[in-house]
């Protein structure tokens, strides 16, 4: 009798759920879609074809004079190779200040509705699921239970 005094309150207490910490729920987000929403971004996305454009031009004429180069090996077909590779970075360079300049409080809307949509709906961590794939950080995702984009998309609007 005696043990089982000991033994049912120690019984009791191993049936007793602990304190459990409360899940941590992962969100995806689409950003490219939530910034195509905003209104005010039609500047940003409007320099963003351009240089996306003029960008892919330079490379395709890199790659013209590459092979050029490649098939004379001609000094003058390397120099002209070489002052596109520079011109192509120069450019590179400078276009990545002006979109960063225009992306940013582009930046700050859509960060702070990703932040209002993920603490109103329990979520702990959000990521730019671009990212996430080019990464490969997340290797399955359930998109009915884990994309955002809807709804921040919602909260811009």
């Amino acid at each position: 009798m005696n043990k089982f005094l000991i033994l049912f309150p120690l019984a009791l207490l191993a049936t007793v759920p602990q304190a459990q910490t409360p899940k941590n729920r992962v969100g995806l987000i689409d950003v490219q879609a939530a910034v195509k929403a905003l209104p005010a971004s039609k500047a940003y996305l409007d320099l963003s074809a351009r240089v996306d454009a003029d960008l892919k031009d330079k490379r395709s004429k890199i790659d013209g004079l590459a092979a050029k180069a490649g098939a004379t090996g001609s000094a003058a077909d390397r120099k002209a190779l070489n002052d596109a590779q520079k011109a192509y970075s120069t450019a590179q360079s400078g276009y990545s200040g002006r979109i960063a300049t225009a992306f940013q409080p582009l930046a700050v809307k859509v960060n702070a509705a990703v932040a209002q949509v993920a603490k109103a709906n329990g979520y702990s961590v959000v990521m730019d699921r671009q990212i996430a794939a080019q990464n490969r950080l997340v290797i399955y995702a359930n998109a009915s239970t884990t994309d955002l984009t809807p709804a921040v998309i919602k909260a811009l609007k």
